[in-house]
């Protein structure tokens, strides 16, 4: 194959990887590995005929980390045997989000899917009883810094991430799923008065508040690197609840106008079709439409989106991706907050990295990102 985004077309046709060349798997474990989906590669792997002679060569690649995702599952899978009880002793309901959520409802691409934290939707005015009783079991927060402190309190979405000071697990707890300060406004209350249980003291959002909150979460971050991770979460949601859930794209766009997200949840439709050929019904897609930039936007946000939701593997870079990439950063803080405040946590954001975090060792999957020159398999 020629195409240097190689990642892209074996998760659309993953058959293709019964011919791919050891030079091929060279380039694709590398670019799996810099967007952290070497375990969707792994999963997609198995079951194809695939040469022995390569076989050989790929599977620890790919084998390994899938061991690490089976001790994060089952390090989530004891956390959720040990948070239900707290959240019932107060009479709250444990809402997951995101990655603790697709291995809640038992999705398949949750097999293969990296976990770093386990997120969590309270009551904003239940915050103080939930981290009560989070803290008698042992879970702390890990701010030390009172403009960090602040900045969670009152900008965002979320209260600090809280470690459990013997297992280490963290949990991100959200009172929503934006911050305040953003333009849009989604209601909480309405997210979670619709939210399901799927198992005994165990909730989830339904179906399409969990596609809603996912695009909603890409295309609000900004960071962009795992991009195409988090994009693939929307293609596997749409095509796991287009067949198993009656009605849903039939609720799906009404939703997110509902909850006042139409933008994001058309530009997760848009890039999941035309990054990964997501199978969207041509009604949705132009129902969805109406809430598309204007028609001098939508170029510039192509060329942004298309740039820096490929790998960040240099294999897959396009003429100004790296630029894409910060000025999308940039836009996810002014999203975020005004003006009056995007600046000074920029700057002392920059200050902080600049002198406090020199020391601090990039947090890279399985122990660091190879070089360009030197040949995996």
């Amino acid at each position: 194959m020629k195409d240097s985004f190689l990642l892209a077309e074996v998760i659309q046709t993953p058959e293709r990887l019964s011919g791919l060349r050891l030079s091929d798997w060279n380039l694709l474990i590398r670019q799996a590995r810099y967007t952290g989906l070497l375990g969707k590669l792994y999963q997609l792997t198995l079951g194809l005929d695939i040469s022995s002679d390569i076989l050989e060569k790929i599977i620890p690649h790919l084998l390994s980390t899938q061991i690490i995702v089976n001790k994060q599952r089952d390090g989530l899978h004891c956390e959720l045997v040990k948070l239900p009880p707290i959240f019932e002793d107060i009479n709250i309901p444990l809402i997951l989000l995101k990655g603790g959520a697709y291995y809640a409802l038992g999705l398949p691409f949750s097999a293969s899917r990296m976990l770093s934290d386990i997120d969590l939707l309270v009551p904003k005015q239940a915050l103080p009883r939930v981290e009560a009783a989070l803290a008698v079991q042992g879970w702390q927060s890990q701010s030390k810094d009172a403009y960090d402190e602040h900045y969670y309190r009152e900008w965002m979405h979320e209260i600090p991430p809280l470690v459990h000071r013997k297992r280490k697990s963290v949990l991100d707890v959200h009172h929503t799923i934006l911050p305040p300060t953003t333009k849009y406004n989604p209601d909480p209350e309405k997210i979670m008065a619709a939210a399901r249980e799927v198992s005994p003291g165990i909730w989830t959002l339904c179906p399409e508040d969990l596609v809603i909150h996912s695009a909603t979460h890409l295309f609000h971050d900004g960071e962009l690197e795992h991009g195409l991770r988090d994009l693939v979460d929307i293609h596997e949601l749409l095509q796991y609840f287009a067949e198993n859930e009656a009605g849903f794209w039939a609720r799906l766009v009404p939703r997110a106008i509902e909850l006042d997200l139409l933008l994001p949840l058309y530009y997760g439709l848009h890039y999941a079709q035309a990054i990964l050929n997501t199978a969207i019904p041509e009604s949705v897609m132009q129902h969805v439409t109406q809430g598309a930039p204007n028609k001098m936007m939508r170029p510039l946000m192509d060329w942004l989106f298309l740039r820096a939701l490929r790998s960040a593997h240099s294999s897959c870079d396009l003429f100004g991706s790296g630029f894409a990439r910060w000025i999308l950063y940039v836009r996810s803080h002014y999203l975020r907050m005004p003006l009056t405040l995007l600046i000074p946590h920029l700057l002392r954001k920059a200050w902080k990295r600049r002198f406090k975090d020199k020391a601090e060792a990039p947090n890279e999957f399985l122990g660091g990102a190879p070089t360009d020159r030197e040949p995996l398999v």
